[in-house]
């Protein structure tokens, strides 16, 4: 088994596709639209979804609002230059909500940037990334 996707529901379409594919690099991987139910779906990632696991971006026609909620945190992106990554993205437009810097306690650097339908996405050091957040 494997993780597929994860699915985000957004109020602009576009304007989410350019996000993450202009400011944090990923591919429009397909695009489809459903007439019938008023819905177009796009699969963005950093590759084919065959080997990766991806985002699935859904606009939902006749909706302009969502609640975020509570119980959604983030998605992890690693990154080979955190500060240098946070610095292209601030100059491309972007809110980066959390500096780059370690984690409280611990030896992780990590960043935040909020998307335009404000999803939360950590940069997280790839050279740290694997040992967890305290490490």
């Amino acid at each position: 088994m494997r993780i597929l996707h994860t699915m985000l529901r957004v109020r602009d379409l576009q304007r989410s596709i350019d996000f993450y594919t202009q400011i944090l690099g990923m591919k429009l991987l397909r695009k489809s639209e459903n007439p019938s139910y008023k819905y177009t779906l796009a699969f963005i990632g950093y590759g084919e979804e065959s080997e990766h696991t991806v985002l699935e971006l859904t606009y939902n026609w006749d909706v302009h609002e969502y609640e975020l909620g509570t119980a959604f945190g983030h998605i992890a992106i690693e990154v080979e230059d955190l500060y240098a990554t946070c610095e292209r993205i601030r100059d491309l437009g972007a809110q980066i909500t959390r500096e780059p810097g370690p984690v409280k306690g611990g030896t992780t650097e990590i960043a935040f940037v909020e998307d335009p339908d404000g999803y939360i996405i950590e940069l997280i050091l790839s050279r740290t990334a694997s040992k967890g957040l305290l490490g």
